[in-house]
């Protein structure tokens, strides 16, 4: 701004030299002083403005910045439960009595015992379903019951209900009696 009083100033004095006329000097210079402070408002307004766009823009950054380091508390906040020395927590649920519990997973570890029933339950870290050979199909927890064909489970399901209704007709006999 400095520079540009200095260049009005200079304008003003190259005129005055210059025009001999009094009246057309002031005119000029009422003129030109009109048209100066219109470009003055017009920075005026401009740097208003820009100030104005800059402090809109570091309130942006700000809020940006705050989010930024939410999202970071949170993937800092995954990342210890994805890689804790503590080890991964996994969920049994207890064959025999339904009991669902959690353990950390230890790949040593070949069987754990239930909190509830006591009962000693076998794991296998690989993943594999194994069938077992002694499976009668009345357990929750078993994988392979669903594996046999569809024939045998009709099968078994006509059994039971021949002996549900064997059953019923002793119990009704008894009742007449």
């Amino acid at each position: 701004m400095a520079k540009l009083r200095e260049e009005y100033k200079k304008f003003l004095e190259d005129i005055e030299k210059n025009l001999k006329n009094k009246e057309d000097l002031e005119y000029i210079k009422v003129r030109f002083s009109m048209f100066v402070d219109k470009v003055i408002d017009e920075m005026d307004m401009l740097v208003d403005y820009k100030t104005q766009k800059m402090n809109e823009l570091e309130q942006k950054q700000k809020e940006i910045d705050d989010k930024m380091s939410k999202m970071q508390q949170i993937i800092d906040s995954i990342e210890k439960d994805i890689y804790s020395d503590e080890g991964f927590d996994f969920e049994i649920i207890c064959p025999y009595c339904d009991n669902q519990f959690v353990i950390d997973v230890d790949e040593d570890k070949t069987e754990v015992e239930c909190p509830v029933c006591n009962n000693i339950i076998e794991l296998d870290w690989s993943g594999d379903v194994e069938e077992d050979s002694d499976c009668h199909g009345s357990c929750s927890g078993c994988h392979g019951c669903d594996d046999e064909p569809e024939e045998e489970q009709q099968e078994k399901n006509q059994s039971t209900k021949n002996e549900d209704k064997k059953e019923n007709e002793e119990e009704n006999n008894d009742d007449d009696m």
